[in-house]
């Protein structure tokens, strides 16, 4: 490997360690906090309820089937196959209804502050 290579490999890893330490500590890519939402046995675990405007949901699907967090509203729709994860930046504030697009019985309510 070539030194110019290695070093933007190192930089690459550097980068994710730190992304992965500000979520640990709470931090969002957005500057806000970040919460994590599981998906598993049909329902959703763990939805904040003190999350703002600029905070990261972490979607993640814990379950043997497929899954949704789906904003009523349109404001995300987060689609995950099983083991998967993703994020939703909350940008707006409000009672925002969501649910999953395959399973009907699947829903929750996530408030969101103003910042």
């Amino acid at each position: 490997m070539r030194k110019g290579t290695r070093i933007l490999v190192s930089l690459a890893a550097v980068g994710a360690l730190l992304s992965i330490a500000g979520e640990a500590f709470g931090e969002g890519t957005s500057g806000g906090k970040t919460y994590t939402v599981e998906m598993g046995n049909m329902v959703y675990a763990k939805v904040p309820t003190t999350a703002k405007v600029g905070d990261t949901i972490v979607w993640i699907n814990t379950d043997t089937v497929q899954h949704s967090a789906t904003a009523k509203d349109g404001s995300f729709d987060v689609r995950l196959q099983p083991g998967q994860k993703g994020r939703t930046v909350l940008k707006k504030a409000g009672k925002l209804a969501f649910y999953c697009i395959y399973h009907s019985l699947m829903r929750g309510t996530l408030p969101v502050a103003t910042s």
